[in-house]
């Protein structure tokens, strides 16, 4: 199947200026070439990655199909370290769509998600981190993301995998020689031969696994919810975040019927906000619904904001609201299955604070005693930043922002890294028990596999059909 020669529209669907037809594989230059009418004069094959002046022709009734620029690229200089060819023409729908049927009708397949790729993968000119990192860089919401995806894609984290694996094998190479050889007279190594190495694995494991959260929040983002009864000023609120105004705001209480999800930039973090319908009892069925969904966007988020009306008494409504986040975890200690103490965050935004403030912060410090407030208009963006601030604060943690160092993103990478992490712990710990060293080995030998699914050295092939499944066609 991967000898194939495959082709499909390599840009996003839609009406462009420009869209390209890839075809990738061992014929992709036979296939194309008879497509592709040149000026009178020319019929050898044009010079290697030069783009090239033509036409592009059905291959049945001669018409012309398009203006076009075609690359011809040779192996193994190449995305897929196969021929391919490239075909720039107009971006129209219908038009990309007639030249890649031409291209199919000449013995190509169409290519499946990620199948581009997939082949740049197993021909070795991408590990498997680096392949994820192509979606990754596509995906990115932020330059600090790109950075990222971009910083991956050239190798930095598998080159620190490789490390700690190489370190791993070594010590595994000196364990297994004295089992296998012993007519030989290898020694038997000693704990303190093979605890350096397996200390270097573990301090390189364990740094990846340190900034992996930080990653994650660049990768994934923070869902954010905005709560509070009607007329708060949600909506905004939210507005004020996009510095657009993507929202209905109006005097009337519950102009809000649905949520509203839109994403923002915090620190390089991607922020998605949603803009819920006030929480408040509502006999009107489509208010109900509403409500419903507000509740539903603040079990799913990461971090709420529960937003009060600054100029207002606090009312039994703003109670009833705090105490639904309250059942929900929201602002209390919780224990982890690891033993440590930790809180779904919220924020208590006192809103409308460029009007006189009547509402009791005693009162609020009663019911979240020990909530974060902040004070915010959404007249300006002056008014916006202590919020914007404090909710860095709370989402961050006291981490630094996006440095030079390797930062996981994927939620892949970090459990590979965690059960790396956990077998060299374990080798550690019979080293210290005097086990026999064919336990040691054991646990060595599944930390290799472990960091070895990260780069796809060791990952089994339904998991890298899972993995392509999820690019776009045409990558």
């Amino acid at each position: 199947m991967h000898n194939d020669t495959i082709a499909a529209i390599a840009t996003p669907p839609g009406v462009g200026g420009v869209g390209v037809i890839r075809v990738s594989g061992s014929e992709a230059f036979e296939l194309v070439l008879p497509l592709f009418k040149r000026p009178a004069g020319q019929s050898e094959l044009p010079p290697s990655h030069k783009l090239t002046f033509g036409h592009i022709i059905d291959p049945h009734t001669r018409e012309v199909l398009d203006e076009v620029l075609v690359a011809f690229m040779r192996a193994p200089h190449t995305y897929t370290r196969e021929n391919v060819v490239e075909i720039q023409g107009h971006g129209g729908p219908l038009i990309l769509r007639r030249i890649l049927h031409a291209v199919l009708a000449q013995g190509a397949r169409m290519a499946n998600p990620g199948e581009f790729t997939m082949r740049a993968f197993l021909n070795g000119r991408l590990d498997l981190a680096q392949a994820e990192a192509v979606m990754d860089l596509i995906g990115s919401e932020t330059e600090a993301g790109q950075r990222l995806a971009l910083q991956q894609l050239r190798g930095r984290l598998s080159d620190q995998i490789q490390q700690a694996r190489q370190a791993v094998l070594g010590a595994i190479a000196r364990i297994e020689a004295s089992i296998d050889f012993p007519e030989d007279d290898i020694p038997t190594p000693q704990p303190e031969d093979l605890q350096p190495l397996i200390a270097e694995a573990y301090q390189l494991v364990s740094s990846l696994l340190a900034g992996s959260e930080q990653g994650r929040l660049y990768r994934q983002g923070v869902r954010t919810a905005i709560i509070g009864r009607p007329n708060v000023g949600k909506s905004s609120i939210l507005n004020a975040f996009l510095r657009t105004e993507r929202a209905i705001v109006t005097p009337i209480a519950g102009t809000t019927r649905d949520t509203v999800e839109e994403a923002a930039n915090l620190r390089g973090v991607p922020l998605h906000l949603i803009d819920t319908a006030g929480i408040t009892p509502t006999d009107d069925p489509v208010e109900q619904i509403g409500v419903q969904r507000s509740r539903a966007a603040a079990e799913t988020a990461d971090v709420v904001l529960l937003v009060f009306d600054g100029s207002e008494p606090l009312t039994e409504q703003d109670r009833l609201v705090s105490a639904e986040l309250q059942a929900m975890g929201f602002g209390l200690q919780a224990a982890n299955s690891d033993g440590t103490i930790s809180k779904r965050p919220v924020l208590l935004v006192i809103n409308k604070a460029d009007r006189d403030q009547k509402i009791e912060t005693s009162e609020l410090k009663k019911l979240w005693p020990e909530g974060v407030f902040v004070s915010t208009s959404t007249f300006s963006d002056a008014g916006l930043r202590p919020l914007e601030d404090t909710l860095a604060d709370i989402v961050l943690a006291g981490r630094m922002l996006y440095s030079e160092s390797v930062l996981v993103t994927s939620t892949r990478h970090q459990e590979a890294l965690r059960r790396a992490n956990g077998h060299l712990q374990a080798s550690f710990h019979s080293l210290d028990q005097q086990l026999p060293l064919d336990f040691v080995s054991i646990d060595l030998r599944a930390a290799y596999d472990a960091l070895g699914e990260v780069t796809g050295e060791t990952a089994s092939e339904d998991l890298l059909d899972k993995i392509f499944s999820e690019f776009c066609i045409g990558k």
